[in-house]
């Protein structure tokens, strides 16, 4: 890969972070091969189209197979470049054990093709010595190449890692104009992964050590999940003591210092309500404050569940409706969503009582199997539910006017609705969060 070559990629993981990337790096006239294990996401990409919703992807994926810069397979192919975006999950064993084994059997396939020259490019969001891991790994399935950090020569391949920092809803904008961390495990390893990067990146590529760059990933996801406990913590603390905790944080942010986020049902997705355990686990006694936000952010899905319980309760012969599944606004995202906590607990203790509206959703998740709740749109609920409890704040619940859910009681999570403010036993009028 010399001069204006273009190198040949491989993207491994198709999933929210790696079919982005992959187009991305396809626009950049970078012929790219997808491969994911799932048979149906590798046809579905191959026929121009796309299996997770993202704003105009639809139409870059479309655009860059159908100029044969992009393919998918279920097996890993030669490549110049290969990056990593699988998932990194953790066990749900109490103790919050990092589960790497899809970045180790990613990485087990690379090592099967890897030659001479090849860069492998960790995106995983991953425990600090992960990369290195990963290159202890090749190193003793390929013992002909010589590795980086295990050679006193020059090493035949280069190995680093580099995070995302995306938003769902703006993946593909923040793809290319983002600022990147890279880190190599050596400074060779960081050089060569930053040109091919400069290749479809805008924003400013730093270049670090690899441990340093997994680092940097978990601190960002940690500061925000301690921001959004604060303002967790401060709702239950507002309900208690009978205030709008949506008017005192709007208040308070009129300081110039002063910026708290906003509360909700919990903390969810992929990242933020993962990535701090990371860190916990690498370090058990010394975070203390990052634990405490995770514990804060996990009380709040079942703060939410008794409030919401008693709520339906107090209304018996109302049906409900639960508005959103996913774990944020106007995507189709539902990992470790809070939203689809609440809902589930309320529908297996509820049952046929319970509707739920979500917009990015075909069908309800299996945790619903068997408890009667049915998947309805926002106008059924708007016409047959008493009782409306907002989880997540997309845009087709901001715009339900006053008068069509003025008959409901409403228990709003989320504070979309501020002209519903009053006490939860009146139709009409809101429980605050």
């Amino acid at each position: 890969m010399r001069g204006e070559e273009k190198p040949q990629v491989c993207v491994i993981g198709l999933g929210y972070i790696g079919l982005p990337t992959a187009a991305i790096i396809a626009r950049a006239n970078c012929p790219v091969t997808g491969i994911d294990v799932s048979q149906h996401v590798v046809d579905t990409i191959n026929r121009g189209e796309i299996h997770i919703e993202e704003v105009d992807l639809d139409g870059l994926v479309r655009g860059v197979v159908q100029r044969g810069l992009l393919k998918a397979s279920t097996q890993v192919q030669p490549a110049d470049v290969f990056v990593i975006a699988v998932p990194t999950p953790f066990e749900h064993d109490g103790q919050h054990t990092p589960d790497l084994s899809y970045v180790m059997a990613a990485a087990t396939e690379v090592a099967g093709v890897l030659k001479k020259g090849d860069c492998i490019i960790l995106e995983s969001t991953s425990p600090v010595g992960t990369t290195e891991t990963m290159r202890d790994l090749i190193a003793g399935l390929r013992p002909d190449l010589k590795l980086p950090g295990l050679t006193s020569e020059t090493p035949d391949v280069a190995i680093a890692y580099c995070p995302e920092r995306v938003l769902p809803g703006r993946i593909l904008e923040e793809l290319t104009n983002n600022d990147r961390s890279i880190g190599g495990i050596t400074p060779r390893c960081a050089r060569k992964a930053l040109a091919f990067y400069k290749r479809f990146v805008r924003g400013t590529c730093v270049t670090t050590d690899a441990r340093s760059a997994e680092m940097c990933k978990l601190v960002e996801n940690s500061f925000r999940d301690v921001n959004i406990a604060f303002a967790n913590e401060l709702s239950i603390i507002a309900d208690k003591m009978g205030l709008d905790v949506w008017e005192v944080i709007r208040l308070a942010n009129r300081h110039p210092r002063v910026n708290i986020l906003q509360p909700g049902p919990g903390v969810g997705g992929h990242c933020i309500a993962v990535d701090p355990w990371f860190i916990v686990h690498g370090a058990p006694e010394e975070a203390k404050m990052i634990r405490a936000a995770r514990d804060i952010n996990d009380a709040k899905m079942h703060h939410v569940v008794a409030r919401a319980a008693a709520l339906v309760e107090a209304n018996p012969g109302a049906k409900v409706a639960c508005l959103g599944l996913a774990f944020k606004a106007n995507i189709d995202d539902f990992r470790e969503s809070p939203a689809r906590f609440v809902a589930s607990r309320l529908a297996q203790k509820f049952g046929s009582r319970i509707s739920v509206v979500e917009p990015y959703a075909a069908e309800l998740p299996r945790e619903f199997d068997g408890t009667g709740a049915q998947l309805v749109d926002i106008d059924t609920a708007l016409e047959e539910c008493g009782v409306l409890i907002v989880l997540v704040d997309h845009d087709i619940f901001r715009v339900i006017p006053f008068e069509e859910r003025s008959s409901a009681v409403v228990y709003d999570t989320r504070g979309i609705w501020p002209d519903a403010l009053g006490a939860p036993e009146k139709p009409g009028l809101r429980l605050a969060s």
